[in-house]
């Protein structure tokens, strides 16, 4: 069996890998600057789309990850009316710093990575 045929989809180029691992970790620039965890993926993103397949995926899968994370922010900001909200906040950065962690290094493998309980609004 030749190689094709166990591996019919190409890596990508280093320099791709990193772009995309960029896209990712861009959503930490959100610890700096307000919704610069949505601002970072999106700027990378559009700046660098056009570079490979690879880079445009991984872009949209980390700015829909993103999104989501604020919605479920901005819910549980609702909700520490009730209290819940707070260990809610805690558990949602936690698995956001994580989850994100984990995308970057999957991407600069040359992996695409989909993150789970993620809203695709951008397709």
């Amino acid at each position: 069996m030749n190689d094709d045929m166990q591996n019919p989809v190409p890596t990508p180029s280093q320099e791709a890998r990193q772009w995309a691992m960029f896209c990712h970790f861009a959503a930490f620039l959100g610890l700096v600057f307000p919704f610069g965890n949505l601002l970072g993926p999106l700027i990378i993103w559009q700046i660098k789309k056009d570079l490979d397949p690879f880079v445009d995926a991984q872009g949209k899968e980390a700015l829909n990850f993103q999104i989501s994370v604020a919605l479920a922010a901005v819910v549980c900001f609702i909700l520490m009316v009730v209290v819940i909200g707070f260990p809610l906040l805690m558990l949602l950065g936690l698995a956001a710093l994580v989850l994100t962690i984990i995308a970057g290094i999957k991407a600069n493998e040359g992996q695409p990575y989909r993150y789970p309980f993620s809203w695709r609004l951008v397709k």
